[in-house]
């Protein structure tokens, strides 16, 4: 293969992989010193490759690290360390590595002198006197023409290996600053209760715990999920996707509503238990614009967009009030609410009528939790008090009232009419005064 033809092949790679070109050199130098050391090499070595794509040339270097006495074990140390069976290093790192994993702060220990990867500081200033402890020197290889096929071999496995970490590395990066935004994607399988969605350039895992209860999903369903995070396993980052996330519901109305997207529409708070029930505060940034009503669009069609995507999960959306009274009032929806009392415990007492008690704290206390999680307040739902006068006693005075005369209406009073019972009295007097006059007769 020609220079050309390789350069390209490397631009192919990265363009696949996502992958920089400059990753790609990197690992392709890492298989050449595997390589060199595989067959030319000393064990023990520590072997440096350095590539250049515009000529397919490589040179190769010995690394090697300046100590003194004072870094290492004298023999007798080393002895009665092996009887005693504790672990010595010839690296520095390994032992850094091993305090990490044990989770121990302790000083760095002594190495053993190796001299394939170690040198003294006073050999080491023979050729270059500038020098310093603890620092590596590169010290030139002859450069090789050919390598025998288990060296070849080794070089290929580096190359897969290396790729697959810096693509699992890229992954990493990308969807790390994706965390919080939606992402949509196919179902690709599902495992136990695991389903593993297709998402562009990785797997997300849809776990059970972020499912929405109630919901299956199939092979080749396309569905929408919260990038939620990011986590760091031995086989690589994973990312985690969400569909029971509150936030999923703001990111769905994001796409739904245009005055959410532009910022005229703000959402406040979310309250959410995914499968059963969401309410979601808003609240307008410019006057002339209902929030609600945005939100809800013409006959429905917007909230509707969104309640399908979620499998039917039922919505409230409720106008922001800063008054916590009126807020609160509010959040309890459907229900009709009487009085609110509010407290400096960030509680509050509410009194609702005798037939909207049961709506006001919902099934199995729902719509009472779900109204305290979006307002922030403790909320504690009393019926309000009865009335003075019972049913019975309405009803007795009722017939009372029949027997009575009926009492002078206004317009009687401003017509100059006198009262009923001052009438039929007046019509008894007469009726006695033509009695007595027959009877003188």
């Amino acid at each position: 293969m020609d220079i050309k033809s390789f350069k390209s092949a490397l631009a192919q790679i990265a363009e696949a992989r996502g992958i920089t070109p400059e990753k790609i050199i990197e690992t392709i130098e890492a298989a050449l010193a595997t390589a060199y050391k595989k067959d030319y090499g000393e064990k023990g070595q520590k072997i440096k490759a350095k590539f250049d794509p515009n000529t397919g040339d490589a040179k190769f270097w010995q690394i090697k690290l300046v100590v003194d006495e004072s870094m290492l074990y004298t023999p007798e140390e080393v002895e009665e360390m092996k009887e005693k069976k504790i672990t010595v290093y010839e690296d520095f790192d390994k032992i850094q590595k091993v305090n990490q994993e044990t989770e121990q702060v302790e000083e760095i220990k002594k190495i053993v002198f190796n001299p394939e990867k170690h040198i003294m500081l006073l050999d080491a200033k023979k050729d270059y006197p500038s020098i310093e402890l603890a620092q590596e020197i590169e010290i030139p290889l002859k450069q090789q023409e050919g390598y025998g096929r288990i060296a070849a071999q080794t070089a290929k496995q580096v190359i897969l290996q290396k790729i697959r970490e810096a693509e699992k590395e890229t992954i990493a990066s990308e969807y790390k600053s994706k965390e919080g935004e939606m992402a949509s994607g196919l179902v690709q399988r599902v495992e136990g209760s695991i389903a593993y969605v297709d998402i562009g350039k990785t797997l997300g895992l849809l776990q059970r715990d972020e499912q929405i209860p109630g919901e299956f999903y199939k092979p080749g369903q396309r569905i929408k999920c919260y990038i939620l995070k990011v986590e760091d396993s031995p086989k690589g980052s994973v990312v985690i996707l969400s569909r029971a996330y509150p936030k999923l519901i703001s990111r769905l109305f994001e796409i739904e509503v245009p005055e959410v997207a532009s910022g005229a529409v703000v959402i406040k708070s979310i309250a959410r238990e995914a499968g059963f029930r969401t309410k979601i505060a808003v609240s307008s940034t410019q006057e002339g614009i209902d929030p609600v009503g945005s939100m809800v669009g013409q006959r429905g069609t917007r909230i509707m967009a969104v309640i399908n995507e979620i499998g039917g999960e039922k919505i409230d959306v409720i106008e922001w009030k800063d008054d916590p009274k009126k807020f609160i009032a509010a959040a309890l929806s459907p229900a009709k609410v009487g009085k609110v009392e509010i407290s400096e415990n960030n509680s509050a007492v509410v009194e609702v009528p005798q037939d909207q008690l049961s709506l006001a704290i919902g099934k199995d206390g729902r719509n009472v939790r779900l109204s305290a999680n979006l307002t922030g307040w403790k909320i504690d739902i009393k019926p309000a008090p009865k009335e003075e006068e019972s049913e019975e006693t309405e009803a007795s005075g009722k017939n009372v009232e029949e027997t009575k005369e009926p009492a002078q209406s206004p317009a009687d009073v401003e017509a100059g009419k006198k009262p009923a019972k001052e009438k039929k009295a007046k019509k008894a007097k007469k009726a006695k005064k033509d009695d007595s006059e027959e009877k003188s007769e």
